[in-house]
């Protein structure tokens, strides 16, 4: 199931998302919230016609960095032993359509094309063998980086945390298995063309090896965000530029860029 966010005339809700061509996508409204038991309302109205929402609103979001090799490479920085985690505040998580604010303070902010994992239930200290218990869902993740700003200085909340540098979307899909999330095409495009193209199978550290990391040092919450690490390919964005992340068998994320106003 496509598990949407959106508003539509003031009112927010979830939905889930019906159908397959674009122009015909439908959401049906959720009663309640996707975390516990739901029912569906039998109430639709087309996606057309509402604003999508960042599908959840993280009390956290744990990031982490250089688990492809060649990204690490590219960058020329080591791959690290043992999953190295940053955080993004929630403050700079925005929705599929929302606009990217390139930040004053910085003159090189990248893309970086990003598997998600949603996190369903409260957890903590997690075993191996139970991490797929704790998925809700995926999605898709632009980990937008100032990165000049993490060059020069040595904690990378401002590089990586300033507001609208967390993308997510466009919904949470929860029919993928944990095996088949750990293969997946993850793609990005700028205006089009292909800047990033690698497949979640090269991580260096798997879903299950990030969420026992992070779980044995901390508490995850239903809606926390997990990203996953972004493959090679990185490079610039510019004001009026239209990114999109695009993950087999979840959907297309897209934003514009714009200048901080």
């Amino acid at each position: 199931m496509r598990i949407a966010r959106f508003s539509i005339d003031g009112n927010v809700a979830f939905g889930a998302v019906e159908g397959d061509r674009p122009d015909e996508l439908v959401l049906d409204i959720i009663k309640g919230i996707p975390f516990a038991d739901f029912e569906l309302s039998g109430t639709k109205v087309p996606l057309s016609k509402v604003r999508l929402l960042p599908p959840v609103l993280p009390n956290k979001v744990v990031a982490y960095g250089r688990n492809y090799a060649d990204h690490a490479k590219e960058l020329g920085n080591e791959v690290p032993d043992v999953p190295f985690a940053f955080f993004k505040p929630s403050t700079s998580v925005i929705g599929s359509g929302d606009e990217i604010q390139y930040p004053s303070f910085s003159a090189d902010v990248h893309h970086e094309a990003e598997l998600a994992v949603v996190i369903g239930r409260m957890c903590r200290e997690v075993p191996r063998e139970r991490v797929k218990d704790v998925i809700f869902g995926y999605t898709c993740a632009n980990d937008v980086t100032a990165r000049d700003v993490q060059k020069r200085e040595k904690q990378w909340a401002r590089a990586k945390g300033f507001d609208t540098s967390c993308p997510l979307g466009p919904w949470v899909e929860t029919g993928l298995d944990l095996e088949t999330a750990s293969d997946l095409t993850v793609q990005l495009t700028v205006n089009g063309e292909q800047r990033q193209l690698g497949r979640t199978s090269e991580m260096i550290h798997s879903i299950e090896d990030l969420i026992v990391n992070i779980s044995e040092a901390m508490t995850l919450l239903p809606g926390d965000v997990i990203l996953t690490g972004t493959p090679a390919g990185v490079g610039p964005l510019t004001v009026g530029d239209e990114v999109a992340v695009t993950i087999e068998g979840i959907g297309t994320l897209t934003n514009k860029v714009v200048k901080r106003g």
